[in-house]
């Protein structure tokens, strides 16, 4: 059996919420220990889009970076080590008769990765669940605040169903309740092992929620697969006029049952991050999404670099290398270090929504992708992987200054539960500056 730690850190339909997600450390300093092998003869095969990974993985030996899907055998009948995200198929055709001890995938997923395979055949591997979670909760907030505005419907009051409570669903809920949703919560998974009384049946979930979001891996086996878990039922339990997203995977939606539901009027409005396929994205179904995008929920700067992070930190620690690399020097300025607003006279949630605009638009986003709608879809295809492949440095809230004038007690306490610090409680105008 191949050694892996995954299954310590990935529980919930695949995930845990007990894993730290903040795996982000500035300037990494450990004392050099005995290597299992000579890292000036260690070679290192990196996928071009691991976020920084030459700079990463340079110093534990000599590091050749490929584009993702033109990793093939031979590039590594001499290497010890592969360090890949999504797009690289790691299966026994590309492994089979060569040297690599190592596997990493800078991404939260394993779908892309035959896990069977590795363990039969003895390579360690390792993933990186939770690295992008408040990345995808980030999204989520601009997204609703996004739709709220675009047609005049205020979050607070209303009820989310979130569908999968691991890393990013867990996020989810803190961010949602910040904004003054009702949040329920179905996850089979966890409800299993634990004792909380607050998770309820998916069909529970579906007939009581205005919105519901999907935060489930893909899962084909076992007692809770979630492989077209939206599918014909789901919807026809829906409440009538709910908002439908999906950041999670791809094929945990019957798109053609989402479509049917939507010109059915059952779904009102559509936040779609994922398809089915990827990369050729369906037209027919951007076509009825009110806010599409390129699969880049999780890419903020953050996000992919905790992935990087954590495979960087396991392969040290599986060849016993030191940690050497100085995460803070490879950090780029935040693009939006410091935001000034005055809003006498918005609502809470305009407020907001300008706010986040500022640190990142999603409209933005749902515009590359609508330009991006070649009807060929090898064009589609190609244009789909650069926009995420040349996806623009979006940092999280946490590196941007905030000052308000005139912010309300209100406002300012869901600034704060959202990840800002807003001192200066009880007075007309607040300072609020995310750390």
């Amino acid at each position: 059996m191949g050694l892996h730690r995954l299954e310590r850190r990935h529980r919930s339909q695949g995930e845990s919420a007990t894993t730290p997600a903040e795996l982000l450390v500035p300037g990494l300093k450990l004392d050099p220990e005995e290597s299992r092998v000579d890292n000036t003869e260690m070679k290192i095969v990196c996928a071009e889009t691991v976020l920084l990974g030459h700079e990463a993985f340079r110093s534990s030996g000599e590091t050749l970076v490929i584009p993702d899907r033109e990793i093939a055998r031979e590039h590594l009948l001499d290497v010890d080590a592969l360090v890949v995200r999504s797009k690289t198929k790691v299966t026994g055709d590309l492994l089979s008769g060569t040297p690599v001890q190592f596997v990493g995938t800078a991404t939260a997923g394993t779908d892309h990765m035959d896990l069977a395979w590795l363990e039969a055949e003895g390579r360690y591997w390792c993933a990186a669940p939770g690295c992008n979670a408040n990345s995808v909760s980030e999204y989520l907030v601009a997204a609703l605040l996004a739709l709220g505005g675009r047609h005049a419907f205020e979050l607070a009051g209303k009820t989310m169903g979130v569908v999968g409570c691991g890393h990013v669903g867990s996020r989810v809920v803190n961010k949602a309740e910040a904004l003054g949703m009702t949040v329920l919560r179905n996850d089979p998974p966890l409800a299993s092992v634990s004792a909380a009384p607050d998770y309820l049946p998916l069909e529970s979930l579906l007939a009581e929620s205005d919105i519901i979001s999907l935060h489930v891996p893909h899962v084909n086996h076992g007692p809770w697969p979630t492989v077209h878990l939206a599918d014909s039922l789901f919807f026809e339990q829906l409440r009538p006029g709910a908002v439908f997203i999906n950041t999670a995977r791809g094929s945990v939606c019957d798109y053609d049952a989402l479509l049917d539901a939507k010109r059915g009027g059952t779904v009102s409005h559509m936040i779609v991050d994922v398809w089915s396929p990827e990369p050729a994205f369906r037209i027919d179904v951007l076509e009825v999404t009110d806010l599409a995008s390129p699969h880049i929920a999780g890419h903020s700067f953050e996000g992919k670099l905790n992935g990087t992070l954590a495979c960087y930190q396991e392969l040290c620690d599986f060849f016993g290398l030191p940690r050497s690399w100085d995460v803070a020097a490879s950090l780029p300025a935040p693009p939006c270090r410091s935001i000034e607003l005055d809003v006498q006279g918005m609502g809470d949630e305009t407020a907001l929504h300008e706010i986040v605009r500022q640190v990142y638009d999603i409209e933005t986003d749902d515009a590359l992708i609508r330009r991006a709608a070649a009807r060929s879809e090898i064009d589609r295809s190609r244009k789909f992987d650069a926009l995420r492949k040349d996806y623009r440095t979006r940092r999280e809230f946490s590196n941007s200054s905030l000052q308000l004038k005139n912010a309300t007690e209100s406002l300012s306490r869901k600034a704060r539960a959202l990840g800002f610090e807003c001192p200066g409680e009880g007075g007309v105008t607040h300072l609020c500056e995310i750390r």
